[in-house]
């Protein structure tokens, strides 16, 4: 992934550069780590378990780090699934989680 992708992918590359001082190698440093989160993973098998408190926890700090790098598309599929956690909705969270892992592996390529 490159500058250029990630805009096609509609990210907010200018503030997500801004964030990181305009330094470009270390914005794509800080996306590959954001990106490979282990959090995304434990969300998804805390969503499977009906677990809406951890669910919450792990989607709440994955809200922060995407946000913080500026994956638009991501970060809005974040918080929508954190306003339903937080409203501790029974729902089938599973399209929105896929969705979620979906666009990261779009980010990711």
């Amino acid at each position: 992934m490159n500058i250029d992708g990630l805009r096609e992918l509609g990210a907010n590359v200018d503030e997500g550069l801004e964030r990181c001082m305009g330094m470009e190698d270390f914005y794509m440093e800080m996306i590959e780590l954001g990106l490979s989160d282990e959090r995304f993973e434990t969300l998804g098998q805390a969503l499977e378990a009906g677990d809406l408190d951890n669910s919450f926890e792990h989607v709440h700090a994955l809200k922060g780090v995407i946000g913080n790098l500026a994956l638009t598309p991501l970060y809005e599929t974040i918080c929508e699934i954190t306003e339903h956690l937080r409203a501790r909705e029974q729902m089938d969270y599973k399209p929105l989680y896929e969705k979620l892992i979906s666009q990261r592996n779009a980010f990711r390529s």
